[in-house]
């Protein structure tokens, strides 16, 4: 089995160089660098992870938090890891997938063992009492998702008010006023705190004022029976509803069906909208919905690069964007039905 001595030789540098280059610890001229690449591949020479995390004082170990208990393990989520962890590699850094809950003191635990350099926080509440506690602890962390006061926050988020905002205008054109929306069940949405429910809830609100509609929020389990359990609700609250956007894409097909079994097929008599969904998911109800798919990958790819990037040079100002939904349209909606 080759050493790091090996590598030395045949690059033709020292011993030190060789660490400095594994390690990161010093600087290392960009051709000396690629010789002791080189050789670690001609060697097939594979550095201890243990030794250069006690070499840097860093183990380049990530934990991407997500509180399995409050929201399904989706399409959606999966995607999102999948590109988080592949990210992550390509930079030289393992992540790991640590589920728990939302409360402050998960925090401790994850970081007490001194093993993780950074934290990915995923699921974030406007008042977020994990991030105040990093912040306490001094440690780097990225959001996925946006507080409400994000001064010195690194932070990457679906823009769900864009696509709500452009979802009702697309209702509103096509003469649509009676316009439902369906949460999830993560709290009650008249005041959940939670970032992506709170911001859609807001907008969605605005803007049933704006156009002189009366709104009607519902929510249900992230399952298809919850989805048909609340279609009798929805037409019992909202008789001359046109239209429904949904924020749950595991309840969209029994909502589907279950307007079809009341006389209100889509898009015929209920036009459906879904927001930040996996196509996989929709494409399960039928007929098949238009959504407007998460852009998970691209969450994943980022949040991973920005954490890593205030690692490897902590006087970087925070990164903040926010990412589009891509719209897939199938023909779920048509113009509103006009009813006695």
């Amino acid at each position: 089995m080759a050493t790091m001595r090996d590598v030395a030789k045949l690059a033709g540098v020292s011993l030190a160089t060789v660490s400095f280059a594994i390690n990161n610890t010093k600087p290392v001229a960009p051709a000396t660098l690629e010789r002791v690449r080189e050789a670690m591949d001609t060697l097939d020479y594979r550095p201890n992870a243990i030794a250069r995390a006690l070499a840097s004082k860093r183990t380049r170990i990530i934990a991407l938090l997500f509180p399995m208990e409050d929201h399904s393990l989706s399409g959606t989520a999966l995607k999102f890891f999948t590109a988080a962890a592949e990210a992550a590699s390509e930079l030289g850094y393992n992540l790991i997938l640590w589920p728990g809950d939302n409360g402050a003191e998960h925090i401790d635990r994850v970081v007490s063992n001194g093993l993780i350099d950074g934290v990915i926080l995923m699921e974030v509440h406007l008042h977020d009492e994990r991030v105040v506690r990093l912040r306490e602890l001094g440690v780097p962390f990225t959001l996925i998702g946006r507080t409400r006061e994000l001064s010195g926050i690194s932070y990457v988020d679906v823009n769900f008010e864009g696509a709500v905002i452009d979802a009702l205008a697309r209702f509103e054109a096509l003469g649509h006023r009676s316009i439902g929306i369906v949460f999830d069940d993560d709290g009650d949405p008249g005041t959940s705190d939670y970032g992506p429910v709170a911001r859609t809830r807001d907008t969605y609100l605005e803007r049933m004022r704006a156009i002189g509609a009366t709104p009607g929020i519902f929510s249900c389990a992230e399952s298809s029976s919850a989805g048909r359990a609340l279609v009798p609700r929805i037409l019992a609250e909202m008789p001359d509803v046109t239209a429904l956007l949904l924020i749950n894409e595991h309840a969209s097909p029994g909502i589907v069906s279950a307007l079809a079994a009341h006389g209100r097929p889509v898009p015929e008599a209920v036009s459906v909208l879904v927001v930040g969904a996996s196509v996989d998911i929709v494409s399960a109800a039928d007929p098949e919905l238009t959504v407007y798919e998460s852009p998970s990958r691209e969450l994943g790819r980022r949040g991973v690069r920005d954490l890593i990037q205030r690692l490897e040079n902590p006087d970087l100002e925070p990164a903040a964007a926010l990412v589009d939904c891509r719209y897939v349209d199938v023909n779920s909606i048509a113009p509103a039905e006009q009813r006695a």
